[in-house]
């Protein structure tokens, strides 16, 4: 159970981190303005000269140090100080049952658009892109403003080509440098663990659609880049020029070796190929790692550096996510439903906290080695301290290997289940509403069991005021009908609920009348408990964020410390102390090299002094589940066990209302709604989606205020 801090305690980390805000801000607009001035004379005539003199040294080289100081050290001092500020804000942390007075003015800026391509954004994302569009044109025209200038009839004759043809490779070149500004922003919306997300108010889960955003337009950037390349090879008889590769300077195979990688990985991620053959999209995906790997031997590691951020701390996070993905978790029970839905509990650390809304991935060996599928948290931590719960519905040949394997008659006693996460909000703010509208369709109705089981607890243990709930689900099939008895956990809640206001309008589209054929009870199944197995803990513990601040500052100095020291004494004398110069590709690896080596070193301390920590409680779980009896899982079906949630879900049936043979009339039920603040969400298919933000978004009522939850990209 998570308490307020003091008055005190809170009010001083309040100022901390409003001092640490403001210094985030200055520094992110320092880095943006550098972006900005990127293509203009002064920055590269002056400013760029004078900070290359200021910086040169034996240790990091010519160019080396200057990249370093306004590209890259930015990003990872806002990283790594803003460690601080989310530590801060988790240690702080206390419930709101207010609005924030700025919420209504931003209220217009949060209503949702449907874009075409884009789908579902809100003004200030809409704004937030057409800025960075901005910033890639406004690069682009000045690079090829100036470079055009210097092109002439006279001095292209110099060279041996026409105009159109210095023009081309002018242009080919520029196209490069403007896909590497959405390149440096590429790896930062899929860094699960980000500290820097959290910042913008934002989580790895919603930030997809940027990262698919940025990947188009890097792909169709370096795309043209190489077509300007090769068209100009063509035309000036040099196509020889495709089949080098540079001691020094330009790789033009690696250029071409990391855009084949890209436009494989590329053809996989539309939409039509994404959904129906996802396996084939999950493992070209992996391709990212040549793309990014020839990519710094094509351009060296001095220039690599500029988008060096944003994949670093991609890299931490992906090698994070390794160490916890190694060691099997354990699963505690399943509940079975006939609507081809599966509910799966696992055992975890009381110290292990997460937001509703949160994901995590998961992999279970006994299907597949190498995939891993995001599945939505149905459970609360505060209400359910030591378990963690996901629901899963049938939609493809993964999900369908295991509801068999757990349905079948001869269900298996135990499944190797290895996790990721969980990754979600920092926090919620649901409380601020008066009423909370939940639009569901079908499994979209997974998101809401978490809001409504961490709204149980606000509402029945702590007695805090809760925003009344209406829970509006639509179905196919009647069978489906039997989601809603999830919406309480097994265990953990309480008998009744009289401070909770929830209401159920639950549709079911295919059917005019209840079938009989299809009411089975839930069946559950209990599973033995295995040793190597382990409760799910935070992977850094409870001070995670401090973990990761460390992480990220101490890798990357050791990282500088190694490549400073083999410069220095290596590197250095070769290419001054005689006539060789240091191959530009070997100079990319060993960087590449040490990089890992720093993520490595950091990371693993970190992990292994955090498990140390954690085993003692690991081992105290497993005493306790040992001594629970513990039947063959075959025999243990609904009410043959722990009948102790009868009560609780009769509480439940009594606020639901099912209408058969017709679809929700959502645009009536949200407008009938006269509460001040009316929080809505939604989670479901495309058109359902799509149908509930037109209405928010109308400007009809303005009490209506759309959530932004998004788990389907």
């Amino acid at each position: 159970m998570d308490s307020a801090a003091p008055p005190s305690q809170a009010s001083g980390s309040n100022a901390a981190r409003a001092v640490i805000m403001a210094v985030l801000i200055v520094v992110f607009a320092g880095y943006l303005f550098l972006w900005i001035m990127m293509p203009t004379n002064p920055y590269r005539l002056t400013w760029l000269p004078d900070l290359r003199k200021e910086t040169a040294t034996t240790y990091f080289g010519t160019n080396q140090g200057a990249t370093y100081l306004v590209l890259t050290f930015p990003m990872l001092f806002i990283a790594a100080l803003g460690c601080v500020y989310l530590h801060l804000g988790k240690k702080s942390r206390e419930i709101h049952t207010e609005r924030s007075k700025g919420e209504h003015k931003l209220a217009t800026w949060k209503r949702p658009l449907i874009v075409k391509g884009l789908g579902i954004v809100s003004r200030i994302e809409l704004a937030f892109f057409l800025m960075f569009i901005a910033l890639l044109v406004w690069n682009l025209a000045n690079y090829l403003s100036i470079s055009f200038a210097k092109i002439t009839p006279m001095s292209a004759a110099k060279s041996g080509e026409k105009v159109w043809e210095a023009k081309l490779e002018s242009a080919g070149l520029r196209l490069g440098l403007v896909g590497n500004i959405a390149l440096s922003f590429l790896f930062f919306p899929v860094t699960r663990g980000s500290s820097v997300l959290p910042l913008f108010g934002l989580t790895s889960e919603a930030s997809v659609k940027y990262h698919i955003w940025l990947g188009h337009i890097v792909m169709t950037f370096f795309t043209t880049h190489g077509i300007c390349y090769i068209i100009y090879w063509a035309a000036t008889h040099e196509l020889s020029e495709m089949l080098k590769w540079e001691k020094t300077g330009v790789s033009n195979v690696a250029g071409e070796l990391s855009l084949l990688a890209g436009l494989g990985l590329w053809a996989t991620t539309f939409p039509g190929i994404r959904r129906k053959v996802f396996e084939l999209f999950f493992y070209t995906h992996h391709l990212y790692i040549l793309f990014m790997l020839f990519f710094v031997l094509h351009v060296g590691i001095s220039y690599s550096c500029i988008m060096l951020p944003g994949f670093f701390l991609f890299m931490i996070d992906r090698y994070l996510r390794f160490l916890q993905s190694r060691r099997g978790v354990r699963l505690v029970s399943a509940r079975i439903l006939p609507c081809q839905t599966v509910e799966l509990n696992f055992s975890k650390s009381k110290g292990l906290s997460y937001s509703p809304t949160s994901i995590m991935f998961m992999n279970v060996r006994n299907i597949s080695k190498l995939q891993w599928h995001p599945f939505t948290i149905s459970s609360s931590s505060k209400l359910e301290s030591d378990k963690l719960g996901v629901i899963i519905k049938v939609e493809g040949k993964w999900s369908d290997q295991l509801y068999q394997m757990l349905s079948s008659p001869s269900s298996i006693d135990r499944l190797d289940v290895s996790i990721e996460g969980p990754y979600g909000p920092a926090s919620t703010d649901f409380l601020r509403h008066d009423l909370l509208v939940m639009v569901s369709g079908g499994s979209g109705i997974t998101p809401f069991i978490s809001i409504i089981r961490e709204l149980v607890y606000t509402s029945e243990i702590l007695k805090c005021r809760t925003p009344e709930i209406l829970l509006i689900s639509a179905f196919k099939n009647s069978a489906d009908l039997t989601m809603l008895d999830l919406i309480l956990p097994i265990s953990g809640s309480p008998s009744k609920f009289s401070n909770l206001s929830l209401q159920v309008e639950a549709y079911v589209t295919r059917e005019n009348e209840p079938t009989t054929q299809e009411n089975k009870g839930i069946r559950t199944l209990w599973f033995k408990p295995n040793p190597c197995d382990a409760p799910i803990t935070p992977i850094l513990g409870q001070n995670g964020w401090l973990w990761l601040g460390a992480i990220i500052s101490s890798s990357f100095v050791i990282y500088l410390i190694f490549i400073g020291i083999l410069t220095r004494y290596y590197i250095f004398p070769i290419d001054h102390n005689s006539n060789k110069i240091y191959s530009s590709s070997s100079r990319a690896v060993l960087h590449i090299l040490f990089i890992c080596i720093g993520i490595v070193i950091a990371s693993t301390a970190a992990f292994l002094w955090n498990k140390k920590r954690n085993s003692k409680e690991n081992t105290q779980i497993q005493n306790m589940e040992g001594a629970t009896p513990v039947a063959s899982p075959n025999s243990l079906y609904y009410n043959a066990d722990r009948e102790l949630e009868s009560l609780p879900q009769q509480s439940i049936s009594q606020c639901i209302n099912v209408h058969y043979g017709e679809r929700p009339d959502i645009k009536r039920l949200l407008f009938d709604r006269k509460e001040s603040s009316v929080g809505v969400l939604v989670c479901g298919p495309k058109k359902m989606r799509h149908e509930v933000a037109k209405i928010c978004s109308s400007g009809l009522a303005d009490n209506l205020h759309f959530e932004s939850i998004s788990f389907s990209w």
